[in-house]
């Protein structure tokens, strides 16, 4: 179990916002997704997750779990600390301060002319340095409260008050000043311009403004010709430009040598800030719209010691989105574990919530052990170590092998890899083949499973599988008790009956054998 209070990474060097302590955990992230992320639809909820931050590359974060207790603790307070409104605000402004600037640097990238060049870096600088030393005074007026914000400040203290940052940006000052206060004169006449110096000549705009102020009546129509802003420099404002550093050397040697020497200004622990921290807020903007449409999340208590696991109110994250975006209404469920118990076996009619069930039960362990909040209301869930999914699927025709081979395959091969400490979610295998096979295979990988001790669900038609054993619990999906036509998507937690939906349907359209009688009897 996670214990409260600090990780015990405050104090150290900081280095990471997702990852705690000295250690580089990045070096484990994972570009590929595991091989039950389609399985759970967890594939549909990252996608939609980092949908609007493409830039960041927030998919490899998402895919790399679980993660350790450690590292659990320290993103779940990271995710508090920006639920905070004041905080939020501060991370965004940071955020749109380094979006700007690396647009200023890539504009200082391809520009063609030289002196515009260089001016678009001196603009990436200097935004740099305002962007961090303002989120810096913020942090400090706000003090955050988890270990790695607070971590984070510290280190933008020591930043911000070194001496290259310090020198840097004094340097910037003086330069942006030095070219804001440079005048010069351009003379037009016909096809040549010619760039002279200033020489305290009359400003005859002003003077033309000042002589017709007096004329002024209100309001009047502006006939001035609007240009379209360019994007970059003509040749002509280029030549213009040469002209002006001809005359001011002095600035313009300064502005060149000033790329050259301040090339890597953009620190990578801060650079490598501002893409991490968009892994929570990604998640966070992702969970209002559930939010405000009513569903609630959690801080689940992460448990090593027991697997006494529970969940109320929980929810499929990816079907809800889509029930969310259509108005529609999104039914929770709860589920429980205690004791000996270990494995969920979830029958009933088709379409009644039990594959989405077993789904849940994945999506919420896998985004627990990521640190992250997860749909319901209050939630302990298990601290796996792998996760594997088995799900009925077609034949596939490139290896040759039937549907029945193949299920044995892939089930064996989950069975050699799994641990005490993994979790196992089955949908509806050995469908392929008789009800004998099918029930004798079912129960040699259920004894399995129950030697093994791992927790998990199988969804299975098999009725007779739901009280296999003391580790096992029967989950039943609902039908509406007046309609059984009509599916509640509520798992009940009572024992499995084969013939208790057949027995409604029959019930309904009074076909029962006393209703049969009945209607002979008349």
């Amino acid at each position: 179990m996670i214990p409260n209070g600090q990780t015990g990474s405050e104090g150290a060097e900081f280095r990471s916002i997702l990852f705690p302590g000295p250690q580089d955990g990045s070096a484990a992230v994972s570009r590929d997704a595991p091989p039950f992320f389609r399985d759970l639809n967890l594939d549909q909820i990252i996608d939609a997750v980092v949908a609007a931050w493409k830039d960041y590359d927030l998919a490899p974060f998402f895919r790399t779990g679980p993660v350790d207790l450690e590292t659990i603790s320290y993103r779940q307070d990271v995710m508090r600390d920006l639920e905070d409104t004041a905080l939020r605000r501060a991370i965004d402004s940071f955020s749109d301060g380094m979006r700007e600037m690396r647009r200023r640097l890539e504009q200082a990238n391809k520009r063609y002319y030289r002196r515009e060049k260089e001016r678009w870096f001196l603009e990436a600088v200097d935004l740099y340095g305002d962007t961090v030393g303002r989120l810096h005074q913020d942090l400090l007026g706000l003090d955050p409260v988890s270990p790695g914000m607070r971590a984070f400040r510290d280190y933008l203290t020591k930043h911000v008050a070194s001496s290259a940052f310090r020198a840097r940006a004094a340097e910037t000052r003086r330069l942006k000043s030095e070219l804001a206060s440079i005048k010069y004169n351009v003379q037009i006449r016909g096809l040549a311009v010619t760039v002279r110096p200033y020489d305290a000549e009359t400003d005859y705009c002003a003077a033309v403004e000042a002589t017709f102020e007096k004329f002024r009546r209100g309001a009047a129509t502006d006939y001035r010709v609007q240009f379209a802003a360019s994007p970059g420099m003509n040749h002509v404002e280029a030549e213009i430009l040469e002209g002006v550093a001809k005359l001011h050397p002095g600035a313009f040697r300064a502005l060149e040598a000033y790329r050259s020497e301040h090339e890597d200004f953009v620190d990578a622990t801060i650079s490598r800030f501002d893409r991490e921290i968009h892994f929570y807020i990604a998640y966070l903007d992702h969970l209002r719209k559930f939010r405000q449409a009513g569903l609630t999340f959690c801080y689940p208590q992460i448990l090593t010691a027991t697997k006494d696991i529970r969940a109320r109110e929980a929810f499929d994250l990816a079907l809800a989105g889509k029930l969310v975006g259509e108005k529609k209404a999104v039914v929770v469920n709860d589920f429980s574990l205690s004791g000996p118990e270990r494995l969920f076996v979830v029958s009933g009619p088709n379409q009644s919530g039990k594959t989405t069930f077993a789904r849940m039960f994945g999506q919420l362990h896998y985004l627990a052990n990521l640190g992250c909040p997860v749909p319901g209301r209050q939630a302990r869930l298990y601290h796996f170590d792998r996760m594997f999914t088995h799900f009925e699927s077609g034949e596939d025709f490139e290896n040759l092998r039937g549907k029945l081979e193949s299920d044995l395959i892939r089930i064996r091969e989950i069975l050699d890899r799994a641990t005490p400490d993994s979790l196992m979610i089955v949908n509806e295998i050995f469908s392929s083949t008789t009800l004998k096979d099918a029930m004798f295979l079912s129960r040699k990988v259920m004894a399995r499973f129950s030697a093994l001790d791992v927790l998990g669900v199988c969804v299975t038609f098999l009725t007779e599988l739901a009280s296999f054993d003391e580790k096992t619990v029967s989950l039943v999906g609902g039908v509406d008790s007046g309609d059984p036509s009509v599916r509640t998507f509520k798992l009940e937690r009572k024992a499995a009956d084969g013939l208790a939906y057949a027995l409604t349907i029959a019930e309904k359209y009074r076909l029962t054998h006393g209703r049969l009688i009945e209607r002979f009897e008349r």
